[in-house]
């Protein structure tokens, strides 16, 4: 499974940015901003971005750790994270960003090593969600926090019917004219089968993290799990 779901961020590499933008309505960027705040990075941190796709949200934790800070871009698609690394270099200075291949099963990373996180849209697409969060409690310091950001099926029925509506006849059909319909039709079952919000705080906590929170956005279809380690 995790290598088939490689190969579908592989081949959505090239318009990846383009679609992110059909799919969260053009509001993506003020969620991405959100969850670095919600994260408590702060000036000279050492940050972690989880499933880092193209590099924006690690982008914008860099701008938040600052010149004196270090983030760590992480991502199993090799093709997303040259995207990231050449987003990277066009930025005037460089931000101190490392991009590594890697699963968040199986991070290569030391415990205790981190003081803040971030994953934006990874927590719903990885194969083992308890595990993947054990892992992130690993690396992350005492104290630390991690913001996750994932869409969601909305408890409203008629926002879900909307949800349904606007996948099946803007964004699918979009990707279709990408050369990509079949890679992102796998969005609707992938977020029927994502634990709700409340059933993130109860893998959080058993996990072992000391509070958890989750913040439902655009009327339920985003949320933000906001983690801290004791």
């Amino acid at each position: 499974m995790t290598q088939e779901i490689r190969a579908i961020f592989d081949r959505i590499a090239p318009v990846y940015d383009q679609l992110n933008n059909w799919l969260s309505l053009g509001q993506h960027r003020i969620w991405k901003e959100m969850a670095v705040k919600w994260s408590a990075a702060e000036p000279g941190d050492t940050c972690l971005d989880l499933c880092c796709g193209s590099g924006d949200l690690a982008l914008r934790l860099a701008r938040r750790a600052g010149a004196k800070g270090q983030v760590y871009g992480v991502d199993f698609s090799p093709n997303l994270l040259a995207t990231a690394q050449e987003r990277s270099q066009s930025q005037y200075p460089q931000p101190a960003i490392s991009w590594i291949e890697a699963d968040v099963l199986n991070l290569p990373f030391d415990d205790n090593q981190f003081d803040a996180a971030t994953m934006g849209y990874g927590l719903r697409n990885v194969t083992d969600i308890p595990s993947s969060l054990q892992e992130l409690h690993r690396v992350l310091k005492p104290r630390a926090k991690a913001a996750i950001l994932d869409f969601h099926r909305p408890g409203n029925p008629q926002v879900r019917a909307f949800q349904q509506w606007y996948l099946d006849n803007i964004v699918v059909p979009i990707a279709e004219q990408m050369g990509v319909k079949e890679e992102y039709a796998y969005i609707s079952p992938s977020l029927d089968r994502f634990p709700t919000g409340q059933e993130q705080v109860e893998i959080s906590r058993q996990v072992g993290f000391v509070s958890a929170t989750h913040y439902p956005i655009a009327n339920g279809m985003m949320g933000v799990l906001v983690v801290s380690k004791v």
